[in-house]
């Protein structure tokens, strides 16, 4: 992103509306001008609007709500684009334009949000008999925007609003702080190696990549991946492969402790925010007649209750605890018999390393030996041919219709096989640590929707990944992982794109339940352990050779390897966070840390260590929108490995009857969006109930 000023041709980039950013024209300099005038120009439309409602008589949709949206388009789109540029290209001087205008979106939206007008409105067209003739989408709009107004505190008076306005204020602030903080702690860590015996035990790819960002910091440096020296940093496509391949444990612990106390030192410190974060969720939660922030958040989710969730995560636990047990066990006989020391017994930081020594020895693959297949160019053009097969979209690169904010990105569009345009997605799928966060995930740049004159918006996406980068002629090599990951967040730009809804508000993923929108992304990820889909996607990138099958018997056979003590993993994680949404006392003598390792150590084979700060760099649920929602993982993973049931009930050699059931999916679990409720979508797809002995089949526990 540029943070000089452009020609200002077309005036302010920002406030032109809904359309494909101008990103090259874009600058740090037009954000706090442009959303200022958004905010005002909203402010000044929904007070007239009020003006209007108080004198309506017959309530309807059109004339409550539709004005509604069209004021919050341009704020919306505006926004989006600078929380999106952030998280891609962040810059000090961005940083300092998205903060002085932070607490005015936040008050802005606060002020429609509470606006007493407004909810009567919306309240009486509840009742009104132009309700009931409403559809599915329009009657859900309707009802999530009541239940909005309430959890927004539309019922406050006096002290209580303004302190609730202040409280969200503060909370919109300090969750932007712990992201910075998080990407700031993490630029701050770097092992620099200098000896070849240090680095020994790295494939090819993890040398040529620490070569690389040694260079990029130390243009003295040789950037040769055989000389040195080598850099390391706790970006996951730096930090991994050094955990699971670095012969020093030395090196392996240090860089284990960094990990692990990220974003918890100095000014860079995340733990005082936590506290803070958790202690205002609970103050608006008790605001607002809620026992618990973890109440006000299952209020737009599928799960009934806390109790609910902890039922689903007690029979996962009693199902993968034996299974986690065991791989530990064999993993500890493993590395003593392989070192040779008898007595060893195995650390946080040896389990990466002496894992991935058994899943080589026991399938008889590692990560190198499968890069080669899986250049990014190649596996996108698989994706894309699965993509055709099931839902009868085309794909297609079209890097000129669209300005970008790196050089790397791409732009596609997708259209129906009769050439209909249906929607475009960006995709970012490189790792950039001085300016980029880490993670991968699918954010909206438009959704489908109708214009004011009737036109039809196409939805876009953003794709973002961050897998190694090409290096020199070499491609990006994948892991398998970052190929399940790609087809992840794929899976959520196609509920995006796929949308047959054309109200903005229910189209998408917009107006889904938290704990259902993973559906589609963990649906996809199944097509990874197909074989007439690796056979279109893998090739190896200088010999042309396909993947062997028999390698790729190996890599299926490794879907469950270690599944038990992963399994435990996500359910920790996910009691972890509900704890402190739920029964926490934010201000107790011990602190959320205490809980932390508390709820860590009842689901882990191994202690956790006494300076773990994981909350520091839970950024999914302090940051990241997941809070009292990080079980929604394991929840959509119970529908999406049931919905993959049914390929493979259908068949998933019979490419007919794959295209039959994949138009099937499109046509309800893509489709429908936020129309409907989700478990009505899935019984529509599925034919009955959802069901959870899938996913323990799946992960070999059943």
């Amino acid at each position: 992103m540029s943070t000089a000023a452009s020609p200002a041709t077309d005036g302010n980039p920002l406030l032109q509306g809904p359309r494909l950013p101008p990103f090259k024209h874009l600058s740090a300099s037009h954000v706090q001008p442009a959303i200022t005038s958004l905010c005002a120009t909203l402010i000044a439309t929904c007070t007239a609007h009020e003006a209007a409602l108080e004198a309506l008589a017959d309530p309807t949709y059109d004339t409550v709500v539709e004005p509604l949206n069209q004021a919050f388009t341009p704020l919306g789109w505006a926004w989006g684009v600078v929380n999106h540029l952030c998280g891609v290209a962040d810059s000090p001087e961005l940083r300092q334009a998205r903060e002085a205008v932070q607490g005015e979106v936040v008050r802005t939206q606060l002020r429609v949000a509470q606006s007493p007008a407004i909810y009567r409105a919306l309240t009486r067209l509840r009742e009104a008999p132009a309700f009931r003739a409403l559809d599915s989408a329009h009657t859900r709009i309707v009802l999530a925007m009541i239940r909005d107004a309430e959890l927004s505190g539309v019922a406050l008076q006096d002290e209580a609003r303004t302190r609730f306005q202040n409280l969200t204020l503060e909370l919109d602030q300090l969750t932007t702080r712990f992201q910075q903080n998080l990407l700031d702690a993490g630029k701050a860590f770097a092992l620099v190696l200098t000896k070849a015996d240090q680095v020994a035990g790295l494939p090819q790819a993890a040398l040529a990549m620490a070569a690389r960002m040694a260079k990029a910091a130390d243009p003295l440096a040789s950037g040769d991946p055989a000389v040195g020296p080598w850099r390391i940093t706790l970006d996951i496509p730096s930090y991994q492969p050094f955990m699971e391949h670095a012969q020093s444990t030395t090196l392996r612990e240090r860089l284990y402790r960094a990990f692990i106390t990220r974003a918890s030192h100095d000014e860079t410190d995340n733990a005082p925010l936590v506290e803070r974060i958790l202690t205002i969720r609970r103050e608006k939660a008790l605001l607002l007649g809620r026992a618990s922030h973890a109440d006000v958040s299952l209020a737009a989710k599928m799960a009934p209750s806390v109790a609910a969730i902890d039922a689903l995560f007690d029979e996962l636990t009693a199902a993968a605890r034996p299974h986690a047990q065991s791989e530990f066990s064999e993993l500890t006989a493993f590395a003593r018999s392989t070192s040779g020391q008898g007595d060893l017994e195995l650390r946080p930081w040896d389990v990466p390393y002496w894992a991935e020594r058994l899943r080589e020895e026991r399938y008889a693959y590692r990560d190198q030996d499968v890069r080669p297949y899986f250049a990014l160019e190649h596996v996108l053009s698989g994706l894309f041919a699965l993509a055709e097969k099931l839902f009868s979209i085309r794909v297609q690169a079209d890097d000129s219709m669209a300005e970008v904010w790196d050089e790397s990105v791409r732009f596609f569009t997708v259209r129906a096989l009769n050439g209909t345009g249906l929607a475009a997605f960006y995709l970012d799928p490189y790792s950039r640590p001085s300016n980029k966060r880490g993670g991968a995930w699918m954010d909206v740049c438009m959704d489908r929707s109708r214009k004011p004159d009737g036109s039809l918006r196409l939805p876009v996406a953003y794709i973002i990944c961050n897998q190694t980068p090409p290096n020199g002629d070499t491609p990006s090599l994948m892991t398998f992982r970052e190929v399940e990951t790609l087809f992840h967040e794929f899976g959520h730009a196609l509920q995006h794109m796929l949308t047959t809804v054309e109200v903005a508000e229910a189209a998408g993923i917009n107006n889904i339940e938290w704990d259902a929108v993973e559906l589609p992304s963990q649906f996809m990820e199944n097509w990874c352990f197909h074989w007439p889909t690796i056979q279109a996607l893998a090739q190896h990138y200088q010999t042309k050779e396909p993947l062997p099958e028999e390698l790729f018997n190996r890599i299926k056979a490794a879907r469950t390897y270690r599944a038990g003590a992963m399994v435990l993993r996500q359910v920790a994680l996910s009691k972890l966070d509900l704890e402190l949404h739920h029964t926490y006392r934010p201000g107790d003598a011990d602190g959320a840390l205490a809980v932390q390792r508390r709820v860590m150590l009842a689901h882990a084979l191994l202690p956790p260590l006494t300076e773990d700060r994981l909350l520091c760099s839970f950024s999914h649920i302090f940051a990241g929108g997941y809070s009292a929602g990080y079980y929604s993982y394991k929840w959509a993973e119970v529908l999406s490995a049931d919905a993959f049931g049914a390929f493979e009930e259908a068949g998933l050699d019979d490419a007919v009857a794959l295209g039959r059931t994949g138009m099937r999916f499109r046509s309800t679990v893509l489709a429908a969006g936020g129309s409907r409720h989700p478990l009505e979508v899935f019984r529509d797809f599925r034919g009955r109930e959802p069901s959870v002995k899938p996913l323990l089949r799946q992960l070999g526990m059943a």
